[in-house]
């Protein structure tokens, strides 16, 4: 892929941050419940490699935060630190892991990805942005339970979405 293919990809993915948690936000709490910020970045770094997954990872939060409030800014640094990880990593996995089945990679990178921006995330906050705010069972609840819903939709949709648009 060139890297006008690849900046292409990431500025709709950017685009997608911003715009898909709008339409999740009609409906309370849906963006920490589905997660629809998290998509986009992690099908960047998928389909475009670290560097780009890193940039939409940091750019969508940033400007969805400043064009719709939203994330709102106590809680800006730590989304935007788990959403660069994700690009990242998934990203740097995706290239990297000496696996020879498509999906298995896929999934791999993918899970991987989105453990390591949680724990990014927890430490984060709890040690900087949100110290004595923030707990354990805050970051277990929010990272994990409520976050289910949009874990299970990542797991599922993105790397059908990845096949079909390397494919394409």
């Amino acid at each position: 892929m060139n890297q006008t293919v690849k900046l292409t990809i990431s500025g709709a993915c950017v685009a997608l941050g911003v715009v898909l948690p709008i339409a999740f936000h009609s409906i309370p709490n849906a963006g920490s419940i589905f997660l629809p910020m998290h998509i986009p970045v992690l099908l960047c770094g998928l389909l475009c490699g670290p560097l780009y997954g890193l940039l939409c990872g940091i750019l969508a939060p940033l400007i969805s935060s400043f064009v719709t409030g939203m994330p709102p800014m106590a809680i800006l640094p730590g989304m935007t630190a788990e959403l660069a990880v994700y690009g990242l990593i998934s990203g740097l996995l995706i290239q990297k892991l000496p696996v020879k089945k498509p999906l298995a990679s896929i999934y791999l990178s993918l899970i991987a990805a989105m453990v390591s921006g949680r724990i990014v995330s927890g430490l984060l906050n709890g040690l900087i942005f949100r110290a004595g705010q923030y707990s354990l069972q805050v970051w277990v609840t929010g990272s994990f339970i409520t976050a289910l819903p949009g874990i299970v939709i990542q797991l599922i949709l993105i790397p059908v979405m990845v096949v079909a648009l390397q494919k394409a």
